[in-house]
């Protein structure tokens, strides 16, 4: 939809370009992961200083004295920090150079003052308190003004992508066998990205006349140029995935597509995606033309 829409707007975009931003798009949001993954443990690494600070102190409080970098040291960011490929890509990526330690030590501040997280250290726990401590700490990145500006800084994309991102590294916190290489285990594959994105791009834009000579007719009082850009692109999208994709039932990809109209486009595009894609689902089935395998 993104790199369609892109197409769209700059017409000196040729398909060939189009296909590059996709897989650029793609990696663009594996790297998105990658950097929530590398903010949430250096974070954690803040616990480290926290402690050093406290003990270090001429007249240290009992809670200084007693205070331990737990979440730091908890066996899922043990195993997190101590993976080699990880930290080299994160080197890569220039995140060890790159990312303002203030900012980070900012978070760690303001997290630190937390109820859950001071009842965290302060109580014997658990892996799976451990766990849930890792998840309330990524729950409290996502609401912090710090984080999200560093993340919008990297990636324009985080907006509309950060879904995705999010459900990946709650599925890495919640792994308690992480291998040396579970993180490229989240790139998308091949069946996601080349067979269905790839060439679900390719198809609707080489069908666009077609697709608009189908669309027109159903579009009633509506002028074609008054509908939005993104609202046309979601119901050609759709349409080719009826007649294309045989093993995508066809209301599945009808409500995926008024659910991204809801979440990308105005207000009104829900019901107006819904009516016009379930008009040419009709049209398209009288005819004999959807050709499924479910």
């Amino acid at each position: 939809m993104q790199v369609l829409f892109a197409k769209n707007r700059d017409k000196a975009l040729s398909l060939q370009d189009t296909i590059n931003l996709y897989w650029s798009s793609i990696d663009h949001t594996f790297n998105m992961f990658l950097l929530n993954l590398y903010v949430l443990i250096e974070v954690t690494r803040m616990g480290l200083e926290d402690e050093n600070t406290r003990k270090s102190k001429y007249l240290p409080t009992e809670e200084d004295k007693i205070f331990a970098a737990k979440i730091f040291r908890n066996p899922i960011v043990t195993t997190l920090d101590s993976n080699k490929n990880l930290r080299a890509k994160f080197e890569k990526l220039g995140f060890t150079t790159d990312v303002d330690n203030d900012i980070i030590n900012k978070i760690y501040s303001y997290f630190s003052k937390e109820e859950s997280y001071i009842n965290y250290w302060q109580t014997e726990t658990k892996l799976n308190d451990d766990i849930e401590m890792l998840l309330e700490l990524y729950r409290f990145c996502r609401s912090n003004e710090f984080f999200n500006e560093l993340m919008e800084d990297n990636f324009y994309m985080w907006g509309s992508e950060k879904s995705i991102v999010i459900g990946t590294i709650k599925k890495v916190l919640k792994d308690k066998a992480l291998s040396d290489s579970f993180y490229l285990d989240h790139y998308p594959d091949r069946v996601t990205t080349k067979e269905f994105g790839e060439s679900l791009l390719i198809e609707t834009d080489k069908a666009e006349d077609k697709l608009d000579a189908m669309i027109v007719p159903n579009l009633e009082n509506w002028d074609k140029e008054r509908v939005t850009i993104l609202d046309m692109i979601l119901i050609k999208m759709a349409i080719t995935e009826f007649l294309e994709f045989e093993t995508i039932p066809p209301k599945v990809t009808l409500n995926e597509y008024v659910e991204l109209s809801k979440n990308f486009s105005t207000e009104k595009s829900k019901e107006f995606v819904n009516g016009v894609l379930d008009k040419i689902l009709k049209e398209l089935e009288e005819a004999g033309r959807i050709e499924k395998s479910v």
